[in-house]
């Protein structure tokens, strides 16, 4: 493991730590997960929080303001803690890594989902037995809407990609039909 990435996961356990020494850890999680994909499509944000003329205070306001009024105080807390030590340039990658820790600790593994449209619980429930038995794992899902996926779902579990989406299935047929 790289010195950053040893880094990056010290400060995943140490919130996941907190989380759990406070009882939150399923509330802590789902709220750092949906905040570190929001870092992801708002670039807007992802840039405020590593811009160093921004003030901390600034940087925390828009956390606050971001997560909501119906926010865990904790959630709040622990992402003002990485910002307030200048870490949000790694602040995606941390809170990714968080969720991989309490994943660990219930000795599962986390499937980030993309899928165009919400998936309800028979699809979910469905695709997590797809997954495990593809893996050999417990499996956790995280579903993320993602317009840019047409149709299927692109999903991925540590390094392993299993790309379902309508893209790929097209792609494929075109191929067939080329070769």
């Amino acid at each position: 493991m790289t010195r950053k990435g040893a880094m990056i996961r010290g400060y995943a356990e140490a919130l996941f730590d907190i989380a759990e020494a406070e009882g939150e850890t399923q509330a802590v999680e789902s709220q750092l997960f949906a905040f570190a994909k929001l870092l992801e499509s708002q670039p807007k944000v992802r840039e405020a929080m590593i811009d160093p003329a921004l003030p901390i205070e600034n940087k925390k306001g828009l956390i606050r303001d971001m997560l909501g009024e119906r926010a865990n105080p904790i959630s709040v807390n622990l992402l003002g803690l990485v910002v307030e030590q200048g870490r949000g340039r790694e602040l995606e990658r941390i809170l990714e890594e968080v969720v991989a820790v309490a994943a660990e600790h219930r000795a599962h593994a986390v499937a980030e989902v993309r899928s165009a449209v919400p998936l309800d619980e028979g699809q979910r429930a469905r695709l997590v037995e797809a997954l495990s038995t593809a893996t050999g794992r417990t499996i956790e899902i995280r579903v993320v809407v993602d317009p840019a996926v047409i149709g299927g779902v692109v999903t991925r579990v540590g390094d392993e990609i299993f790309d379902g989406s309508l893209r790929s299935r097209l792609r494929g047929a075109r191929q067939q039909l080329a070769g």
